[in-house]
């Protein structure tokens, strides 16, 4: 599968699994050092077709062909610029991960396997308007410290080696911000973790490579 169907079948998978909506959200895959492949602007990324994809230059910011690429390009380019192992970035903005980005909530990931491996570390960028260069340069900071970051009152962008990885992420996320908000709605009281079962799990438990 060549990146551009890859793309499109991550946007149809993403629709369907609730995690975007509308043309809230994009996606690029770098192509090689110098290059990555974007969503287009005004895309829905659960509808994407052939065409809807644009090669950019990640240092220019220049593309090919006639379809414009995203605004979002500034962020895009920053995770790949400060962090060589990005392969893939999402941005989107599901309902329970954005409304935490709206709110003072913060994301408690000592609660389960997957929360624990996948929200090790995340981050937080205020706001800053769409497709500015200083939300690219916030975003880009960020990302230095973490695959996870919060966009304030805006959404979230995720970032991985691989589709799979990111996504995994982003379903991580999702769920964990669900679970966190329905308990405080609910006055269940979550049980945490300590931070020595933690750093024995993400160091000893051989589930997955610990990121660095």
């Amino acid at each position: 599968m060549d990146i551009e169907s890859k793309i499109i079948h991550t946007g149809n998978e993403l629709l369907q699994k609730h995690l975007t909506w509308g043309n809230s959200g994009n996606m690029s895959v770098r192509k090689n050092k110098n290059q990555m492949i974007i969503t287009g602007s005004g895309t829905n990324m659960g509808n994407l077709t052939e065409g809807d994809c644009v090669l950019v230059n990640i240092e220019t910011q220049e593309w090919e062909g006639t379809r414009k690429p995203s605004k979002e390009i500034p962020m895009h380019r920053a995770i790949y610029r400060n962090r060589p192992d990005a392969n893939v970035v999402i941005h989107a903005s599901p309902f329970w991960s954005t409304l935490v980005a709206c709110s003072e909530e913060v994301i408690e990931s000592k609660l389960f396997i997957e929360s624990m491996y996948y929200l090790e570390k995340i981050e937080g960028v205020g706001y800053f308007h769409p497709g500015s260069t200083a939300l690219g340069e916030g975003v880009g900071e960020a990302a230095k410290k973490a695959n996870v970051l919060f966009l304030k009152n805006h959404g979230i962008i995720i970032f991985d080696d691989s589709v799979e990885e990111v996504v995994m992420r982003l379903e991580t996320l999702e769920f964990t911000c669900r679970m966190m908000v329905m308990a405080k709605a609910s006055g269940v009281a979550l049980s945490v973790l300590s931070e020595e079962v933690v750093e024995d799990f993400l160091e000893n438990s051989g589930y997955k490579k610990r990121d660095k």
